[in-house]
């Protein structure tokens, strides 16, 4: 038999005394790591929270905080389940499940950390929590609407920088312009674009949709707006007021911004440019809005209704007609009974 390494051996004795260690904790009643998720999951559906922003349903919420707490790398997953939480750490996962469950605090905002397309952002309440199903395009490289080199990319209301930071990840030879109206939302966006070392291609801008990129020309221009009607917004769950109402508002029926962006976007995009916006659940109003758009729906494995996006092969000059004014625009009314997160639509001009 040949010999072990002297780091073999080292990894050897490591895992020995970890193994030790476990039974040692087993035998004092420590509580596992298994066991806190199954009993954090209990206490969380019978508060009958509200899933929604990263996790949709009790047990990988449970999860996320448990495993969050224990500092562990979810890519563990079952093998981390039988290690032993000390009571430091028993006593930090309760803290956080009680507020999560008082004051019904997304989680996010209780961590400061979300995951989007692959990537770990911080996050806190001046920006929404990064959960777009845009992070499914990002990673197929927006393939099959877009092809050749991209060169340049626009994240209107780009928030925590998510969507931007995915992209320059996806394409990492063009320059990102991460835009939003907030500088409270922008402060987070700089902190996740210095963390992920993506400074020298990703530009962050204080931005009224287009305002700071005059004469600029992208390959794609990608949003997650706010699209939450008015009377939608008097009725989401306690989980949303957390959040800026500036990223959830657009209206009487979630359309405002999708108009502005509709409105400008022609001149900002190369002849063979994509739009790709998320819309949510004013998918109803937008058709009615804009009957004469080509839309294409596929669906997408994420989000929450089966995200939807549409794509359009006319040219750029006819996908658009006249750039209208954003005060002249108006759209249909918002259907009642739907959901807050329902997908998007993708355009090609």
């Amino acid at each position: 038999m040949p010999r072990l390494s002297h780091t073999a051996v080292k990894r050897v004795r490591a895992s020995k005394v970890r193994a030790a260690k476990v039974r040692a904790a087993n035998d004092r009643g420590a509580e596992s790591v298994g066991a806190a998720i199954e009993r954090c999951a209990r206490a969380l559906r019978a508060a009958r929270v509200y899933f929604g922003h990263g996790t949709t349903e009790a047990r990988d919420e449970a999860a996320e905080l448990v495993f969050f707490v224990a500092g562990l790398a979810h890519e563990l997953g079952a093998e981390a389940y039988v290690r032993p939480l000390n009571e430091r750490k028993v006593a930090r996962i309760d803290a956080l499940l009680h507020r999560r469950i008082a004051e019904r605090m997304p989680l996010p905002y209780l961590t400061h950390r979300a995951f989007f397309a692959g990537l770990e952002l911080y996050v806190d309440e001046r920006v929404l929590v990064p959960r777009s199903p845009i992070a499914e395009l990002v990673l197929q490289r927006f393939a099959p609407w877009i092809g050749g080199r991209v060169r340049r990319i626009l994240d209107i209301g780009t928030g925590s920088g998510a969507i931007a930071l995915a992209c320059a990840k996806a394409f990492p030879r063009a320059r990102v312009d991460a835009a939003d109206i907030s500088a409270a939302a922008l402060q987070v966006c700089r902190r996740n674009v210095r963390r992920l070392g993506l400074g020298k291609r990703v530009s962050v801008l204080r931005s009224d949709y287009f305002s700071a990129v005059a004469g600029r020309r992208y390959d794609i221009i990608v949003s997650n707006p706010p699209y939450v009607g008015r009377a939608e917004m008097r009725a989401l769950p306690p989980e949303y007021r957390h959040e800026p109402r500036l990223g959830l508002a657009s209206g009487v029926d979630g359309l405002d911004s999708v108009r502005a962006i509709f409105a400008s976007a022609r001149a900002h995009l190369q002849d063979q440019g994509i739009l790709v916006v998320e819309v949510g659940n004013t998918e109803a109003s937008l058709l009615h809005a804009f009957p004469r758009l080509p839309f294409i729906w596929p669906r997408i494995a994420m989000g929450g209704g089966g995200g939807k996006y549409f794509r359009s092969d006319i040219r750029r000059d006819q996908f658009w007609g006249e750039s209208w004014p954003r005060a002249g625009l108006r759209g249909g009314r918002l259907p009642a009974g739907t959901r807050v997160e329902r997908g998007g639509f993708a355009g090609r001009c």
